[in-house]
């Protein structure tokens, strides 16, 4: 595993307890992993030094902040031709980073290539998006939309 930390259980533990609270005390910490406090801490700082914790965040509900509608788009991009002077995804990549609808982006293998995860407040935002964003950029060649019907699992947890 290339790239990887070295855990180990009591690491394991500390990291499912802040994935489940990323604001409990060291000292409620230490309790539900049976460690002091101060070895907790030191435990925590490593973790944060190596990379294996990125970030402390507050998860936001999108449909109490009016993003109601969930989108997932499938996107394929022109091939590139000799005429451009950047890569059809090197300008794909740039230019979503600048969409605040898009809340996630991965590149995929097959058919498509990327996929992108987007929150709007409804269909006339999505619509909005689509043909006045999405489409219009150069790079886009085409895309396949499908809707959240139902969340059955939401998670941002790594199984550690």
């Amino acid at each position: 595993m290339d790239g990887s930390t070295q855990l180990d259980v009591i690491d394991r533990r500390i990291l499912r307890a802040l994935q489940a609270d990323g604001r409990v005390t060291y000292d409620a910490l230490a309790a539900q992993v049976n460690l002091s406090a101060s070895a907790v801490l030191r435990r925590v700082k490593r973790l944060e030094e190596s990379g294996v914790i990125a970030a402390y965040v507050a998860l936001v509900r999108p449909e109490k902040v009016g993003l109601g509608l969930t989108a997932y788009i499938n996107v394929r991009l022109e091939k590139h031709t000799e005429s451009h002077k950047r890569n059809p995804m090197d300008l794909f990549r740039a230019a979503v980073q600048t969409w605040p609808e898009v809340v996630e982006c991965a590149a995929l293998t097959g058919e498509m290539d990327y996929v992108l995860r987007v929150l709007v407040e409804d269909m006339a935002h999505y619509s909005r998006f689509i043909t006045e964003t999405l489409l219009k950029h150069p790079s886009v060649q085409d895309c396949k939309t499908s809707f959240v019907l139902e969340r059955l699992k939401n998670t941002t947890a790594v199984p550690v």
